[in-house]
Parts: C-alpha cells; sequence; structure tokens
C-alpha cells in the first residue's frame, strides 16, 4: 500500500437549490479543489490543512476522511494529514464543500489501495459534509455535478441521480463574490421552505431541459426567500446572459453566458463591490491525480 494519493474535483452552480424541495439539480464548472491525503501511525487523529484559505474551520477534512476510514473499517489502524488546495472561495454559495468532500474522500480511499464505484465516494463526501454540519441537505445535486459534471439534477433525500445532461455549447460561466461570506448551515430554512411550491416549478422545467429559465427562476426565488437584491441577476441578463441568479445560499451570483457576450456581462457587474470570477462548463470526472 502506497499510504498516499492527491486527487482533484470540481467546482458547480446552482440550477434549483435543493433545501426548499429535497430535490436540486447543478452544473459543473471547471474551478477546482486539490486534497493531498497521506496516511499515518496516528490512529484516529486526522492533520489537516486548508492551504488556500487557513484561517478556515477544516471539520468537512477531519470528518471526511473519518467516513471513509470507518466505511472501511480501518479507522482504529490509520490516521492521516490532508491538505486542500482550491481556487472555489469558500463560503460563497460556490460549491467549495461538495468539491472539497469528492477530492478528500477520493484522495482518502486511493491512500488505502482500495476501489470504490463513484456514487459510493460522492455519497461518502455528503455523508463528511453533513457530519461537519457545512450542509443542510447533504448537498448530494452539487456533489454529483462537481463529481461527474455537466448538469445532474437529482432527489437529494433519496440520494439518487435523475436525469443527467451534458452541455455541447461554448459557454461561459461568471461568478460574482462579494466578500463577505455565509455559510448555508447558518442560512433561514423555514423560509426557504415557504418558497418550495414555487421551486417545484423551477425543478419540473430544468426536468424539461429548460435548465437556463430554471436557474433563473430559482435564483429570483431564493433571493426573494433570503432577502438578497435580484437587480445583478437582471443587469446580466439585459446584458445578454442565458441565465443568472443566486447560487446555492449565496451571496455568490451565477449567470450562464455566451463567450461573445462575457464582456458585457462583466461590464454592468463592475457597479457592484466584489470579485468577478470567470469559469467554463465542466465535464470532466474528478479524478486520482498521483
Amino acid at each position: 500500500m502506497n499510504g498516499k494519493a492527491e486527487a482533484i474535483a470540481h467546482g458547480a452552480a446552482t440550477i434549483i437549490n435543493a433545501i426548499a424541495t429535497g430535490k436540486g439539480a447543478a452544473i459543473g464548472v471547471d474551478l477546482w479543489t486539490k486534497a493531498k491525503v497521506r496516511l499515518t501511525d496516528k490512529l484516529g487523529i486526522i492533520e489537516s490543512t486548508i492551504v488556500s484559505d487557513p484561517k478556515e474551520n477544516p471539520v468537512l477534512i477531519e470528518n471526511t476522511v473519518k467516513k471513509v476510514l470507518k466505511y472501511f473499517k480501518v479507522e482504529r489502524k490509520f490516521g492521516a494529514k490532508v491538505e486542500t488546495l482550491s481556487n472555489i472561495p469558500i463560503a460563497r454559495g460556490m460549491k467549495s464543500s461538495s468539491a472539497a468532500g469528492n477530492a478528500i474522500a477520493l484522495a482518502t480511499v486511493a491512500a488505502l489501495d482500495k476501489k470504490l464505484d463513484d456514487i459510493t465516494i460522492v455519497k461518502l463526501g455528503v455523508d463528511g459534509a453533513i457530519a461537519a454540519k457545512v450542509t443542510i441537505t447533504g448537498a448530494f445535486d452539487d456533489a454529483c455535478a462537481s463529481y461527474f459534471g455537466g448538469i445532474t439534477i437529482t432527489d437529494n433525500l433519496k440520494r439518487r441521480i435523475v436525469k443527467r445532461f451534458k452541455i455541447a455549447e461554448n459557454l461561459a460561466v461568471l461568478f460574482h463574490v462579494p466578500a463577505e461570506k455565509a455559510y448555508t448551515a447558518s442560512s433561514d430554512v423555514r423560509r426557504m421552505k415557504g418558497v418550495a411550491w414555487l421551486v417545484k416549478i423551477a425543478y419540473k422545467e430544468a426536468l424539461k431541459g429548460n435548465h437556463w429559465a430554471a436557474l433563473t427562476l430559482n435564483g429570483l426565488i431564493y433571493s426573494s426567500a433570503l432577502g438578497y437584491n435580484p437587480s445583478m441577476a437582471i443587469d446580466a441578463l439585459m446584458a445578454g446572459a442565458l441565465a443568472a441568479g443566486l447560487s446555492g445560499t449565496g451571496p455568490a451570483v451565477t449567470a450562464i453566458v455566451p463567450s461573445e457576450k462575457k464582456d458585457l456581462v462583466k461590464d454592468v457587474w463592475q457597479r457592484y463591490e466584489g470579485e468577478i470570477i470567470e469559469a467554463q462548463i465542466n465535464h470532466e470526472k474528478a479524478k486520482v491525480v498521483s
């Protein structure tokens, strides 16, 4: 057994936030998180560092590694030293936890020199996120879009992929990322569940393949429920975006934009304080890289 491994998983953006109904959809983007895992003889002790944001609590790393070790019944045999590195801002609604969970679970399985099917690895990452209390539903939709790429529509309560789509068009994915953080687990669930009947309409549109209408509707609904100003999304649509709306529970806003229109959307977003991050739609699966 080698005892160490590195894995990469990509980011995602919300199409349907699953908190209101338990059903969601997300699209993979080519932002990324890498995780390096080295097994140690410090039984049950997980030493963890988030290299790209060292002030963040590494509780997700610790819980995900523990879930994998427990799955293989070796939690009393090994500890681990783990580092993550990412270009996904944490706690902005950009699926940093899902990407990290996937990369950590995949690297830990590889470090143990074990094999698992993809869905089981995704579920171990989801279990780690729930144990770490960084998610409300487990974000199975986000985790699947991060792990598999493309568009994934899911039933999060049953942890089942309902439908998948590939996107052939050459589209940019823009994120407007405010400086402040907003942790999903601290969001007002009661208000989000209060708009569940509206979210169901957006979910049905996603199932029909009307992904951009679904993303925009979802963003407007959740912005209203959570008290975010939807003007940024409307401005992006006016500038030529195919879809725009709140990603996750915010505060980041996502826009899906034809490549020739992305500069126009960036221009209107310059009026707002925050960083603009450009990505592409990702169809590459998470993988072990060493």
